[in-house]
């Protein structure tokens, strides 16, 4: 999405001029905490580069419900937008490098630049979608065939992705995920 929309605005100089200055870059290492559960977020991330997720305490369980990588934006939209605390963490799973903007940056693009609202509409429906499948999931299908769906749809998790992240993404404990992992 950002690259998209960094080629429509670079096609404008005076426009770039003014839009690179609103963007901050940063390369974190793994582990890092973006946004704790329970504050109030005052960036959205874009990921040039590395591995994050989502996930919160339950319990005293960490539990993992999405994954982003290279081309995704990220942030906790209901407490970016509503100023009220944050249901989730956001933590880096591999070394990363990030962009980023502060809330009044982010305003400033989304009334000023059509191709970075539509560009944000589309993912916050895909996200929606995401979220949907997710759910209904957990709901209808076994963890096998929650690993299958993961194994199909989505490789990149598989491949990049810490087996106890995947076990918790999926509802299982890492022991179940070995179990089916090797019942292939």
């Amino acid at each position: 999405m950002l690259d998209l929309l960094i080629d429509k605005i670079k096609s404008n100089r005076a426009n770039w001029e003014e839009f690179k200055d609103l963007l901050r870059e940063s390369e974190i290492p793994s582990k890092t905490i973006l946004l704790n559960e329970g504050e109030i977020a005052t960036r959205v991330y874009f990921i040039k580069k590395g591995c994050l997720r989502e996930w919160f305490n339950k319990d005293g369980k960490d539990i993992t419900f999405q994954f982003f990588f290279e081309g995704q934006p990220i942030a906790s939209l209901d407490s970016f937008i509503n100023n009220q605390p944050s249901k989730f963490t956001i933590e880096s799973i591999e070394p990363s490098t990030l962009f980023s903007l502060s809330k009044d940056n982010f305003e400033q693009l989304y009334r000023f630049y059509p191709e970075f609202k539509e560009g944000f509409q589309e993912f916050i429906f895909q996200r929606f979608t995401n979220y949907s499948q997710l759910f209904l999931s957990r709901i209808k299908d076994t963890p096998q065939e929650r690993y299958e769906e993961l194994l199909k749809n989505h490789p990149e998790i598989i491949k990049r992705v810490p087996q106890h992240y995947i076990a918790s993404y999926l509802g299982i404990t890492p022991i179940s995920l070995s179990r089916i992992r090797n019942r292939k």
